[in-house]
């Protein structure tokens, strides 16, 4: 599994909101006040947000002690957002730890936030509440505290399924082996689905480790997810009868937020239309130019430059991240057949087309025929078992471009060496020259 989800999900994923600052004093059940009979612990879902870094929802675990009137929320989303943690993420390497709050007060948070807060009161017995309420009041430590976080493994969310399932003897976990409904990717597409572009974008810096099958545990990584699957749950009780791990439900706040899908965006048939079109863009403008004007060499220009910025920054990028970080979800991504460096080549060298340059056609014809290799080759690939990753929606969009500006070139210096003249004679007109 990927150690984290690209560097964008700083911009793109932390699954967490910082809750409210933690309280000095230890908790009674921290110190053996409690007693489990007089516990209650809850599993606290908070609905998707507005930011990138809220699309995937929140968890936290809530400890009541009924007779002594106290309670905290267990947040383990916090983390610090400064210019050495957005260092440490473009590494592959970021800390959070957890930290309690007021109950109360996160949520109306929450609430302020327009965001669902769910509650679901945990069927347990006063042993596995006792077990639940200490493990947080020693995670809270100074010692204690901070994790490495990872997207899809060890997040806010699946440090609450594996608390709850060290209570209950390991039956969520063993329940949990059923195959999951669907992909990492494909839940990651319909949760990133509010913002097309960023979906696309993710979609793209993602290799096949998230295309693998998994579990009904796996996709517990995600708060709606533990959410249903302890609400379905029937465990077995010390006696031997069994009973549901959800023993009562309720909502403090329901948020006017359309849900989230339930099966990812279809981007694929939008995607290829756009392709094609761009492509095909390039050879019209490529005709037109064949009548002397100046327009078809400064649109293809601006084409070249926009097409550098939109595809070859993400391509570079990919390729750095693959190189010298520890996001292994990046590494030997099929998407570098399609954009990578060579396109950011687009820009120095779209520039000067726009400008008039003579010699800019024959650089780019070389560079797009480069680019149209690859991504033929890319495809072909897929007949092979290694070549597997969920990427058809990028190769209906990029491969149709590269191919068509290649075209475009290629068909340029066809009709230059065709048209009658001085040798030499470009079909794109350049600027005039002064004497």
């Amino acid at each position: 599994m990927p150690r984290l989800v690209p560097l964008l999900i700083c911009l793109l994923g932390l699954l967490l909101f910082p809750a409210p600052a933690s309280a000095a004093a230890r908790p009674p059940w921290g110190t053996g006040e409690s007693q489990g009979e007089d516990l209650v612990i809850s599993l606290v879902t908070f609905s998707p947000g507005d930011d990138v870094a809220s699309w995937w929802g929140h968890g936290s675990l809530v400890v009541e002690d009924t007779r002594l009137g106290r309670q905290r929320l267990y947040n383990y989303g916090m983390f610090s957002f400064d210019s050495t943690m957005l260092g440490r993420y473009a590494m592959g390497r970021l800390e959070f730890w957890v930290d309690e709050a007021s109950v109360a007060g996160t949520y109306r948070h929450y609430e302020v936030l327009n965001r669902d807060v769910r509650v679901q009161i945990l069927n347990l017995t006063p042993e596995q509440r006792l077990l639940i309420a200490r493990l947080l009041a020693d995670n809270v430590l100074p010692e204690n505290r901070e994790y490495l976080y990872h997207h899809y493994d060890d997040n806010c969310v699946t440090r609450l399924r594996d608390m709850i399932d060290r209570a209950i003897g390991g039956q969520l976990r063993q329940a949990d082996q059923a195959p999951a409904r669907m992909t990492l990717r494909e839940h990651t597409r319909r949760y990133t689905a509010v913002s097309p572009p960023m979906s696309v974008l993710l979609d793209f810096l993602m290799n096949d480790e998230i295309d693998r099958p998994i579990t009904r545990w796996q996709e517990a990584f995600l708060p709606d997810e533990l959410e249903r699957q302890v609400a379905a749950l029937q465990v077995q009780r010390p006696e031997g009868q069994p009973v549901p791990l959800e023993e009562k439900r309720w909502i403090y706040f329901q948020s006017n937020r359309p849900a989230v899908p339930e099966q990812p965006p279809q981007y694929g048939p939008w995607m290829l239309g756009m392709g094609l079109a761009v492509g095909a863009s390039a050879v019209g403008l490529m005709a037109w130019a064949r009548r002397g004007s100046r327009w078809p060499r400064v649109l293809l220009g601006l084409e070249h430059v926009v097409l550098g910025l939109v595809f070859g920054l993400p391509g570079t990028a990919l390729f750095v991240m693959w190189l010298v970080t520890n996001h292994t979800v990046t590494y030997r991504n099929e998407n570098l057949f399609l954009a990578n460096p060579l396109t950011l080549l687009l820009v120095p060298l779209g520039l000067p087309l726009l400008w008039g340059s003579t010699k800019a056609p024959a650089r780019l014809r070389a560079v797009w025929g480069a680019l149209a290799a690859l991504g033929v080759l890319g495809l072909v690939l897929k007949v092979l078992p290694p070549f597997n990753q969920d990427n058809w929606r990028l190769i209906a969009l990029l491969l149709p471009i590269s191919v068509g500006f290649a075209g475009a070139f290629f068909l340029e210096r066809a009709w230059a060496r065709a048209k009658p003249g001085p040798p030499g004679e470009q079909s794109l007109p350049s600027s005039p020259k002064t004497p």
